[in-house]
């Protein structure tokens, strides 16, 4: 972590500077009524991170202050993780209940300076005088009470003699405030219940908001950083603190955007249910967003740390793309894992003219010279490919073995298939092929030239193993629960096979499977008996590609014309790379749109045609390097030309149209062929700019949902988007995204 790239490590840099503090002391305090997922990771990452970095140190504390949820399984899930990413805590771990006794007496303090009260209002009559956003709340009859009254209750709460709801504690600050965080905040609750540490000492329970500024101030933290969920809190904190009168130095919070991740749920809430209903298979499936879950599915803590480093530290909440974590494991994986052959649905193979067998010496790392490590594969006169490396009827652009097609085995030699067996039901069960002794791999003199390399393995020395290939547990981009689960988040293959290596050679745990992706060896069930392996990540993100709605019956079985071969990027010729380095560094295009330009003749030229139109680089390269390379994809050929391109481009950038009806003008001038001009004027599609013309739209929307404005003026500033995003669909994709954000951001406050 780079103490000048965040907000957080500026402000720690300057309260050096003035003297505030001689030691920085930051803290992790998770509530142990869960397993730690990434959203934790980030936090540990940031609290661990800081300290490091200014040579302080982190506390690791426990925030156990609800019995009815908190279980030592849990302490341990949480050690587990700060250990895993590569942090210690200082001296020994903190509980809050270590300090349930200095609590009390604070609470007690409150009461004796006439700044709390034992209420006995009940739960709804609480909510109820609290009041609204727009409307004072009203104080309890029973803030009354005389402070030899209130202290006598509190003492008799403490000794149990009162049931579960029949008082609470509560500060006296103001009824009235604009902020309802301050309206007579609770500060303890009665339960009786088991506590895992304390057992039945106590059956009073401080309120997080209570616990968490006195817990810092008494372990001398300088910094308590939150997630910002917490930001209205933060004058609580203030007020605990300041009220008390304790003794400089004090702790001051500061709080930064929490990690929200499409494709996954957070709340520990629905991750326990998941692991309660049997969804997943306990919290460290490796499906779940769990740092047990990461761990067992093969993720490791450096790509995890990689991942945090990458999305930084931000004050305004966002959405982080899963597919970023993906790419995070997918490049550590690249520089450290050993390149082996895996056969995933086997097809035999018997090579009519070999005999005997032989080890080939195989570089685990072909691709970087660099890199030591290396492996005999054995090769024999029966082997098993893939099945959908042999295609008896294959479509144009078909790489791989055929009847007419010979193919490199990976290492090998190169094969051609003289005969295809088949059952009663037509089914290939067996290739005879023929091999070629002069074209052994590096010692190639056959002078036949193949296109492709496939994997392949002996069938007598080969290793069964089970194989469980892992997709996303959810559908929906935005989950909300257990009914939006993908049923196909797991498959399981029995019949496998991999090269003895992967199996003999006990100095690796995760591989490449070329072709296939990084697979791990189950820490749990793995045996070399029952060899069990877990899919980490697949070579190239396929998720999005999945999901886009191109007609499934226009897209071919097989790929036509990789860019990736073999699960190995090709090597851009010196031409491609220059277009690159212009695109990247000159035009300022992204690195994988710059990328995808420079590779394909056909879309750079078309891209420099409009740039030529247009001075929009970064427009154009967008709609070039994605809609029209999907469509060239499918029909091979556009039925328009880099003029209409430009015109669809030119009113994008005037904010005619929006980003999202641009997408949908080029899917009409695909099949209308034409011009993006009279499609927005028979569609209607202009966009909506005008603030008189929004506000009414705004004004519907707000009324509809008065709890979520209650909500987001409490502070819960994530639902900004809830609002947008219910703004531009009542407008049907048409409303100016900016001007729909300064309209809401000016009515919301």
């Amino acid at each position: 972590m780079n103490k000048s790239k965040d907000f957080l490590h500026l402000i720690v840099e300057n309260d050096l500077k003035l003297g505030k503090y001689k030691e920085v002391v930051t803290r992790f305090p998770p509530e142990p009524n869960g397993f730690p997922h990434i959203g934790h990771a980030k936090s540990i990452y940031i609290n661990f991170g800081i300290a490091r970095d200014f040579n302080g140190r982190c506390n690791l504390r426990m925030d156990d202050t609800d019995p009815t949820k908190e279980d030592t399984v849990y302490v341990e899930a949480l050690k587990d993780a700060v250990k895993w990413l590569g942090f210690s805590w200082d001296k020994k771990v903190y509980y809050t209940s270590d300090y349930f006794p200095k609590l009390y007496e604070y609470a007690k303090k409150l009461i004796k300076m006439d700044k709390a009260y034992v209420d006995s209002l009940n739960e709804d009559e609480i909510k109820e005088y609290r009041g609204t956003v727009t409307s004072a709340g009203k104080r309890s009859k029973y803030a009354d009470r005389s402070i030899e009254e209130n202290l006598e209750l509190f003492e008799r709460m403490r000794r149990g003699e009162f049931k579960d709801g029949e008082h609470i504690l509560r500060a006296k600050i103001d009824m009235s405030a604009s902020n309802m965080k301050m309206r007579d905040p609770l500060l303890y609750r009665i339960r009786h219940a088991y506590h895992f540490r304390t057992k039945d000492e106590w059956c009073i329970y401080p309120m997080y908001d209570f616990a968490h500024p006195l817990s810092d101030y008494l372990e001398g933290v300088t910094h308590s950083i939150c997630t910002l969920e917490f930001e209205n809190n933060r004058e609580l904190y203030d007020w605990i603190l300041d009220t008390l009168e304790l003794e400089p130095p004090r702790p001051y919070q500061y709080e930064f955007a929490r990690l929200d991740m499409n494709y996954t749920v957070m709340s520990k809430r629905k991750l326990l249910e998941l692991v309660e209903k049997k969804v997943v298979n306990g919290w460290d499936d490796p499906r779940m967003p769990t740092v047990a879950g990461l761990k067992r599915r093969g993720y490791t803590p450096e790509a995890v740390l990689n991942f945090c480093e990458q999305i930084g530290v931000a004050k305004a909440n966002s959405v982080v793309d899963v597919s970023q974590l993906e790419f995070c494991i997918r490049d550590d994986l690249n520089k450290k894992a050993p390149r082996v052959m895996c056969v995933l649905d086997p097809l035999k193979v018997t090579i009519i003219n070999y005999e005997g067998s032989e080890e080939i010496e195989a570089s685990y790392y072909p691709k970087d010279v660099a890199k030591e490590g290396s492996r005999k594969v054995p090769f024999s006169k029966t082997i098993y490919i893939e099945k959908d490396d042999f295609e008896e009827n294959p479509p144009k652009g078909y790489y791989r073995l055929t009847p007419s097609q010979p193919v490199r085995l990976k290492h090998a030699y190169i094969i051609s298939c003289e005969e295809v067996i088949k059952d009663k039901n037509g089914n290939i069960i067996e290739i005879k092929a023929r091999y070629y002794p002069e074209s052994k791999s590096g010692q190639d003199k056959s002078g036949i030239k193949v296109k492709s390399a496939i994997q392949w393995v002996s069938q007598k020395e080969a290793k069964k193993i089970e194989v469980r290939v892992y997709d996303r547990l959810f559908l929906s981009e935005f989950p909300k629960g257990i009914e939006d689960i993908n049923p196909n988040s797991l498959k399981i293959i029995k019949n496998a096979f991999v090269e003895p290596a992967v199996i003999n050679d006990k100095e690796y745990k995760r591989f490449q499977f070329e072709r296939k992706g990084y697979f791990y060896k189950d820490p749990v069930d793995y045996s070399e008996e029952n060899p069990v392996f877990n899919k980490i990540v697949g070579l190239k993100d396929s998720w999005s590609k999945k999901n886009k709605k191109t007609p499934k019956q226009l897209i071919p079985k097989k790929e036509i014309k990789k860019r990736q071969v073999d699960g190995e990027v090709t090597p851009m010729s010196e031409d491609e790379k220059k277009l690159f380095e212009h695109f990247k560094n000159d035009l300022k295009l992204n690195t994988e749109i710059a990328n995808t330009l420079a590779r394909d003749k056909q879309l750079s030229k078309l891209f420099e045609e409009v740039l030529s139109m247009i001075n929009a680089p970064i427009s154009i390269a967008n709609i070039i390097a994605n809609e029209v390379a999907r469509e060239l994809k499918v029909s091979k050929a556009l039925n328009f030309g880099a003029k209409e391109i430009a015109q669809l481009v030119q009113m994008l950038e005037d904010e005619t149209i929006s980003n999202k009806i641009s997408k949908q003008v080029f899917e009409e001038m695909i099949k209308t062929q034409k011009s993006p001009k009279e499609i927005v004027k028979e569609k209607d599609l202009v966009q909506i700019s005008d603030p008189v013309k929004l506000e009414p739209i705004i004004d519907k929307i707000i009324a509809k949902f008065p709890e979520n404005v209650a909500k987001y003026k409490e502070g819960n500033k994530k639902l900004f988007g809830f609002f947008v995003g219910q703004v531009l669909k009542a407008a049907n994709g048409k409303a100016n995204p900016k001007v729909v954000n300064d309209l809401i951001k000016q009515k919301l406050g």
